[in-house]
């Protein structure tokens, strides 16, 4: 294990950064920015998904191959965007990709990890590298990589349901739920694969609402603001 400082893994889905299919808005970034650069006390790195401007498999429109190879490069632009707001906020911040850009150089957990340890923001972009693997199974590899000691996935969910909220009006929250029940009832607010992994690696999972105001610093200050998976 590496010690030190509370390390988080934080997967933010790209509504964060607007609507779908709707590119950013400043507001939306600001804030993001806000709250993360506050953690001066948390190491944290971030993987970003790309859904405010292409949702890979879910664009109907393209082939899958190719659909998920532009949500890839919605990571980069995501990533390169939220970067900018970061360092206006004073914060240091490296980015790496799982796909070859000019920009962007390649991921190395172990550059990674050094950054983090001197106080910088990393941000990863490119999901995976490969199409039909969501960016939460990035979250989860990126996390064990970097020995997080949390994956917290920031979306506008409040956390684990027994059932689709939008359609089942008795569906509850979740407080806390294993691994193990987690994938037996196939439950959707985290991707199955990024579960296994985690669990695989002991990596506690929280899956929470990032649009709540001050929510992440309550969950770097040892608060559960969601629903907890781990063993």
């Amino acid at each position: 294990m590496k010690g030190g400082p509370f390390r988080i893994l934080l997967k933010l889905s790209g509504e964060a950064f607007g609507e779908t299919g709707g590119g950013f808005s400043q507001e939306r970034l600001a804030r993001i920015a806000s709250e993360i650069s506050g953690l001066s006390q948390t190491e944290i790195a971030i993987v970003v998904g790309g859904g405010n401007i292409i949702r890979g498999g879910k664009s109907g429109w393209l082939d899958r191959v190719e659909a998920d190879t532009l949500g890839m490069l919605a990571t980069i632009i995501n990533a390169i965007a939220l970067r900018s707001y970061l360092e206006r906020e004073g914060r240091k911040v490296i980015v790496q990709s799982a796909i070859d850009t000019e920009f962007t150089p390649r991921i190395s957990p172990r550059e990674a990890r050094s950054a983090l340890h001197d106080g910088a923001i990393v941000l990863f972009a490119g999901g995976t590298g490969s199409p039909f693997v969501t960016t939460d199974t990035a979250a989860a590899l990126r996390a064990a990589a970097i020995d997080a000691d949390l994956l917290a996935k920031g979306s506008d969910i409040a956390g684990v349901y027994t059932a689709d909220p939008d359609l089942d009006p008795e569906a509850e929250l979740l407080s806390e739920i294993t691994y193990d029940d987690y994938l037996e009832h196939r439950y959707l607010a985290m991707d199955q694969v990024a579960v296994e992994i985690c669990r695989e690696n002991s990596i506690p999972i929280e899956v929470f609402d990032f649009r709540v105001p001050g929510a992440l610093a309550r969950l770097a200050a040892g608060e559960r603001v969601g629903t907890r998976i781990a063993g």
